[in-house]
């Protein structure tokens, strides 16, 4: 069972392309992450070097999820939600270039065939990542490898809870779209095999959380590892954007409540 597991079968669809199309493919994959998450990985990258050049240790250093843009707070409302609509534009980026090349969402698993199935999973995958890296997140902080994250720092405003919620969103649909769906259906489609795909995949969601620290990284690989087998076992989109959706509601919402209440809190 866990051979199978770690060698899942290929999945019918989507054949690999011929070499015409996988040079076209390969152009679309370096445009599409240049301009998404690729271009927020090299950023992350010189974030952490940068931190890493600052006297004080990381565990010294905080680094904020979800911070003020503008000092007017209805301008701050409005720039939050322009970068949650961000967001979700770089996810249906991914979604309609492989609707364009002939695929459909139901194909990634992006659909509404079953969402009580969908729902449950998804609230398991919760439970199952969340707990733990709740926990590797203080354990790296406390080894001094990763940086005080403050999931929020934005103010006690009516329309905090709904910014947050929708960033958590926001963010949930760009990475498992273009992470999972896209990413891993090119490079199906390239010939690449599972278990190669599965770990780029998840070195490129490591790399854009490289702002937090290492653990930041490592966290991110792991779940990036558990998801993208998940997907490649049952072609399931849906659960994934759920579960991230929820675990980021709990982080981003949760500490802005609690900011204050518990001293352990950065």
């Amino acid at each position: 069972m866990l051979h199978s597991w770690l060698r899942p079968e290929r999945p019918a669809l989507p054949e690999p392309v011929d070499a015409g199309t996988a040079r076209r493919l390969k152009v679309e994959l370096v445009v599409v992450f240049s301009i998404t998450l690729g271009l927020s990985g090299a950023r992350s990258l010189l974030s952490l070097i940068d931190s890493l050049l600052q006297p004080a240790p990381l565990s010294d250093q905080h680094v904020a999820l979800n911070a003020p843009q503008r000092a007017v707070d209805l301008l701050d409302l409005l720039a939050q939600l322009l970068s949650a609509v961000q967001l979700v534009g770089w996810g249906a980026l991914g979604a309609y270039l492989l609707v364009r090349g002939g695929l459909k969402l139901a194909d990634v698993g992006l659909d509404r065939t079953a969402p009580g199935r969908d729902t449950r999973w998804g609230i398991g995958l919760t439970a199952l990542i969340g707990i733990p890296g709740l926990a590797l997140y203080f354990i790296g902080w406390k080894l001094g490898v990763n940086l005080a994250v403050v999931p929020s720092r934005l103010g006690d405003t009516w329309w905090r809870p709904i910014a947050l919620t929708l960033s958590a969103f926001g963010n949930a649909f760009a990475e498992e779209v273009l992470v999972i769906g896209y990413l891993l259906t090119r490079l199906r489609q390239l010939a690449w095999r599972e278990n190669t795909a599965l770990l780029a995949a998840a070195v490129l969601r490591g790399s854009y959380h490289l702002y937090q620290g290492f653990g930041g990284f490592v966290g991110n690989l792991v779940m990036g590892l558990v998801f993208g087998r998940i997907w490649q076992r049952t072609n399931r989109l849906v659960p994934l954007i759920i579960a991230h959706t929820l675990l980021d509601v709990v982080s981003f919402v949760g500490y802005s409540l609690l900011r204050g209440h518990l001293s352990w809190l950065p």
